[in-house]
């Protein structure tokens, strides 16, 4: 693990120091990383959990709350936040853009595989899943590759969601009520 460059500040865009993707081909700029999230607005989780302690859940409440369609596939689950859960990348029936993997590193290559055979445009690794074979694979298929980065702490970060569970709900205010 490597520290903080002298004076302690971060590179720009970096995960932080200790992250493994930092300063490799895979360290994606902020601004790609925004310019994904404008883009694209139909997310397949791949491992979304139906327990809502999961970050998987969170995520996905997230980002459905910032009006993206978010597309559960999970083999165990039939529905999970009121939307039907597809089993594989290969049983949705529609177009995906982003594959947001919340699986094991092991899973990655396969998930990836079905990610070019569906069409995505995007493969994004959560935070900690990191396989630098499957994102070339990926990428030598024209996909763009997200790696060791959270969807939702992403566009919490570019489009002003950092708030109280990450969610706005407009309870906790520095504006004083009108009495």
């Amino acid at each position: 693990m490597s520290s903080p460059p002298s004076g302690g500040s971060l590179p720009a865009g970096a995960v932080g120091s200790t992250s493994p993707v930092t300063g490799t081909e895979f360290d994606l700029p902020p601004r790609e990383r925004m310019r994904i999230l404008e883009q694209y607005r139909r997310i397949a989780m791949v491992g979304l959990s139906a327990n809502p302690y999961r970050p998987s859940y969170f995520a996905a409440v997230y980002m459905l709350s910032h009006g993206y369609d978010v597309i559960p596939v999970n083999p165990r689950e039939q529905e999970i936040l009121g939307r039907q859960c597809y089993p594989s990348l290969a049983a949705v029936p529609h177009p995906v853009e982003i594959v947001d993997i919340f699986r094991d590193p092991s899973a990655v290559p396969a998930i990836v595989e079905e990610a070019i055979a569906a069409g995505a445009r995007v493969v994004w690794m959560q935070l900690g899943v990191i396989h630098e074979a499957a994102a070339a694979r990926a990428r030598a298929a024209g996909l763009e590759v997200v790696m060791d980065r959270c969807v939702k702490i992403e566009h919490a970060r570019f489009f002003g969601g950092l708030s109280c569970l990450g969610l706005n709900a407009g309870v906790l205010s520095s504006r004083r009520r009108g009495v």
